[in-house]
């Protein structure tokens, strides 16, 4: 057990390839996109069932930032709804374009006041 332990350890000191982290997060949400489509469909990929809610229309490609690097995902498309993975933040290029816009006021030299009364006018809490 405890040579088990060091080796884990050891492994742990070494640090993670990077490919090999991007690629279990690939499989890891892989599976999740699987597991919750087939609830919302009622039926694995595949199979025929009465109890099929709706079927399975293609992929559509997504790219994924993480600190581990950018992973492509191929999001299942359904004939009747929508799907959405829950892993993933829909509206993340909106929340960088509105910090973008921010520092670009602050290194232009717009009063902080002004910035602020800007953010809470696009739908932000404000900017302290």
């Amino acid at each position: 057990m405890t040579d088990d332990r060091m080796a884990l350890v050891e492994l742990i000191e070494q640090g993670a390839d990077s490919d090999l982290v991007r690629e279990m997060l690939a499989f890891a949400a892989e599976r999740m996109m699987d597991m919750e489509i087939e609830a919302r469909t009622g039926a694995p990929s595949g199979t025929r069932s009465p109890a099929r809610l709706t079927h399975r229309n293609g992929y559509r490609e997504r790219g994924w930032d993480t600190r581990a690097g950018r992973i492509d995902l191929a999001i299942p498309k359904l004939r009747k709804g929508s799907y959405f993975p829950s892993f993933l933040e829909p509206r993340r290029t909106a929340e960088k374009a509105l910090a973008a816009v921010i520092q670009e006021a602050y290194v232009h030299g717009v009063s902080t006041r002004s910035v602020d009364d800007l953010a809470k006018a696009m739908g932000a809490s404000g900017v302290s």
